[in-house]
């Protein structure tokens, strides 16, 4: 308590003597062209899309998809500065149709003078799907230029009918010199900063305990210039640092370099069969305030990945695990997650199905697409049935244990294998099933 009320008689008194500013410093350092942006190079380059269409005044809808603090706001806002539009921003969060078809009325309005008009919509996920529907005529129709800013995978949560109306561009975690670009660009160019005596920065803890967050890292800096500001020399060292986010060790950060490395370590032990290590990771994962949905998908793509025909229940399971994890939420979405993990760790395990697909899409992309057999073509019209389509084609069904011995591949590729089946859980029923039915056709005794 006697801390709290000292700080807060330092920021009444510098506020006073020093004018500390009321807007935060991310919003007074905010970039306002693209010259001064840091980051995302393959957007805003030169001859790069974004940089583009703001330099031609010829814009299109999209939606930017990042992790936070990474310049989508950023980037929506230098837009409306240096283009011929009228602007309006809102938050899925706290807006909803109504406002967003007053806007739209306001757009006819503005087609009529040949204006035109840009909605922001921050964290467009959290729109609904009979949300994101009410602008959809209007983007395909240019009535509104619609620009979507979203930390969530658009793939899943932008429903496909404005997915296919907009481009979609990715922006990227932020490097270790854009950190320093945007730190030394506060300390040299704001106002108040540069006033000060800041004699030492402990930038690397900074920028750690930032998440890859931007935004937070400016805002966790002026918190600590102001913590100290009555020193002489200021020293942001990593105790003060530690002191203004009231905890020593940040475990986990969602979007920094730790969320790759905890997902890495728990996929890793689920393949290695250790359901304890999952368990662990999964634990250090949820407490850090991940996404349970991600580590959900995560684990749906392991299932067929690493488990395939081995266990068929191991696709099933993690499939009923996201959708009962979308339904409940956190806190309980962490048992269903457990019961997954545990699962899977514990299954037989089989890549042969993702070394089988992998290995057909790159004779795909290397040889020649070689026509399909006239036995394999469908001949629905008369004129495809006289060309041959459909001709001596063999119907399983007809004969014994519906199976007949057939060449369902191109001519050229006769004999090409790359499904082989491994002796773990039940593929190795399979194994011995294809074996049988392809005896003297397809190798199956080394695999």
């Amino acid at each position: 308590m006697k801390h709290t009320l000292s700080l807060q008689f330092k920021i009444h008194f510098y506020k006073k003597n020093m004018k500390i500013p009321n807007i935060p410093l991310p919003e007074r350092v905010r970039p306002k062209s693209l010259d001064q942006f840091q980051g995302q190079e393959h957007l805003i380059g030169e001859g790069k899309p974004i940089r583009s269409m703001i330099e031609k005044d010829n814009l299109s809808s999209f939606i930017l998809w990042g992790p936070p603090g990474t310049g989508k706001t950023t980037l929506a806002k230098i837009i409306s500065l240096q283009t011929n539009s009228e602007f309006f921003q809102l938050n899925a969060v706290s807006s909803g149709v109504a406002e967003v078809r007053k806007i739209i009325q306001r757009a006819k309005l503005n087609l009529d003078h040949n204006k035109r008009t840009i909605l922001f919509i921050d964290e467009v996920h959290r729109f609904n799907k009979a949300q994101q529907d009410a602008f959809l005529s209007s983007v395909e129709s240019g009535v509104i230029i619609l620009i979507g800013a979203t930390t969530e995978n658009p793939s899943f949560e932008i429903i496909p009918a404005l997915r296919s109306r907009v481009m979609i561009y990715t922006l990227n975690e932020l490097s270790k010199l854009d950190f320093e670009n945007i730190l030394n660009n506060a300390i040299a160019n704001d106002e108040f900063l540069s006033k000060l005596n800041i004699t030492n920065i402990n930038r690397d803890f900074l920028f750690y305990v930032s998440g890859g967050d931007a935004r937070t890292m400016l805002s966790v800096f002026e918190s600590a210039i102001i913590q100290e500001i009555d020193k002489s020399e200021i020293d942001i060292s990593k105790s003060v640092i530690e002191n203004v986010i009231q905890k020593k060790n940040i475990l986990y950060d969602k979007s920094g370099e730790e969320h790759y490395n905890n997902i890495s370590a728990f996929i890793k032990s689920i393949r290695g069969s250790d359901p304890d290590a999952a368990l662990y990771w999964m634990a250090r994962m949820l407490e850090g305030g991940e996404d349970p949905l991600f580590i959900a998908r995560r684990m749906i793509i392991l299932a067929s990945e690493d488990i395939g025909n081995a266990s068929q229940n191991a696709l099933v399971l993690a499939v009923a695990t996201f959708n009962a994890v979308e339904k409940i939420g956190v806190p309980e979405a962490r048992i269903p997650l457990a019961q997954c993990a545990t699962y899977l760790a514990s299954c037989p395990k089989s890549n042969a199905s993702y070394i089988g697909i992998s290995k057909a899409l790159g004779d795909v992309k290397d040889k020649p697409l070689y026509n399909v057999p006239l036995h394999l073509r469908n001949a629905p019209t008369k004129l495809m049935a006289e060309l041959g389509y459909g001709k001596d084609y063999k119907y399983p069904h007809d004969l014994d244990k519906n199976f007949v011995v057939e060449n369902y591949l191109p001519e050229e590729m006769k004999g090409a294998q790359y499904y082989k089946p491994s002796e773990n859980g039940n593929e190795k029923s399979i194994k011995e099933r294809l074996k049988e039915l392809w005896k003297g056709k397809k190798r199956y005794y080394f695999f």
